[in-house]
């Protein structure tokens, strides 16, 4: 299950996300946590010192042996040169799982044990000094959307994305790629201008949104977010003087965080179990496809000097059923 969290600055999407895959850990349930975010706060909020994060291995930096992996014998991809950040997978593509051991994550994830599980932790990379004017911070995010096209996961399997904050993600079909979406959200104008926002660019594309009322402080507050998000609210997270231990640099164990934040995450895991019963494997190809042939169409083709478009494997359909090579899982094969 492939699940992102998103929302302005300052929102506390950050601190969420992260406590979800503490969540998810704790549970036993295997997770992969990226870090899409340009300002890179995710391995603290799970842990890790200032110094720890800055050491984490960007995925920007391992694009060409990212592509060349994924590439695999897709015949219709002569190079990694010639993949860009919305290619799709096809018959011969390597195809990711999250409960494996492949050159991606070996050069990129880094193993963050919890006091309750582990997570394997993936980075985008800080945009740097060096980066300005010479690359824009969605080409940093642009792995992300090669990774999750090429992943396979299934149901009791997670890939949590604490996505770049307010709506930088639509430069891209990167907004595409999950099962949910969680849209977190103070009870402002400007917390609720981006889910606005998020709702309208997101509606022709499927995209299952909920929304996390964040720093609520009474009725007064809940009752704005009711009125302003309507049925998308699903829960609001309280005041936790755990959540502050922890921004403080504590490590206050799981088990002592608030019991009603406890519920919350588990209101979220229900939500986003539920959600896999609303897979369609045909519309996520196809999305990625659409994307695709736009930024062929748009600059990709005339930049890399290849039609990109005949990359589109149209016969392929990235599912739980699909195994490594593009072929269908055997009969009694685990999706």
């Amino acid at each position: 299950m492939k699940i992102a969290f998103v929302g302005k600055g300052g929102s506390g999407k950050t601190t969420l996300s992260a406590l979800f895959i503490r969540h998810l850990a704790a549970t036993g349930r295997p997770v992969i946590a990226v870090d899409a975010d340009i300002n890179q706060h995710l391995g603290p909020a799970l842990g890790l010192t200032d110094d720890q994060a800055a050491a984490l291995p960007s995925l920007g930096a391992h694009l060409p042996e990212i592509k060349e992996y994924l590439r695999g014998g897709n015949p219709l991809i002569g190079s990694a040169d010639e993949m860009i950040k919305t290619t799709p997978p096809g018959r011969g593509s390597r195809l990711l799982r999250i409960v494996e051991e492949n050159p991606v994550y070996a050069a990129c994830a880094r193993p963050i044990a919890l006091d309750e599980g582990s997570v394997r932790l993936l980075a985008t990379g800080a945009f740097t000094e060096e980066d300005l004017g010479v690359a824009c911070y969605h080409s940093k995010v642009g792995a992300v959307e090669l990774l999750l096209n090429h992943l396979v996961d299934g149901r009791d399997e997670y890939l949590v994305t604490d996505m770049t904050a307010g709506s930088d993600s639509f430069a891209s079909g990167l907004f595409t790629r999950f099962d949910l979406t969680f849209l977190v959200a103070e009870p402002t104008r400007k917390g609720v201008s981006v889910y606005r926002q998020y709702k309208d660019y997101a509606r022709d594309f499927g995209v299952h949104l909920r929304v996390i009322g964040n720093k609520v402080q009474g009725p007064d507050d809940l009752a704005f977010l009711r009125r302003e998000v309507g049925d998308d609210l699903l829960t609001t997270f309280g005041h936790s003087d755990w959540v502050r231990r922890l921004e403080q640099g504590a490590e206050p164990p799981l088990r002592t965080l608030e019991p009603a934040n406890r519920a919350v995450l588990e209101q979220l895991l229900t939500e986003v179990d539920a959600a896999h019963g609303r897979r369609d494997a045909r519309r996520y190809t196809d999305q990625a496809v659409l994307f695709h042939l736009r930024n062929a169409e748009s600059w990709a083709s005339a930049k890399v000097g290849v039609d990109l478009a005949t990359q589109v494997d149209h016969g392929f359909v990235l599912g739980e059923s699909v195994h490594d090579g593009g072929r269908p899982a055997p009969a009694g094969a685990p999706a």
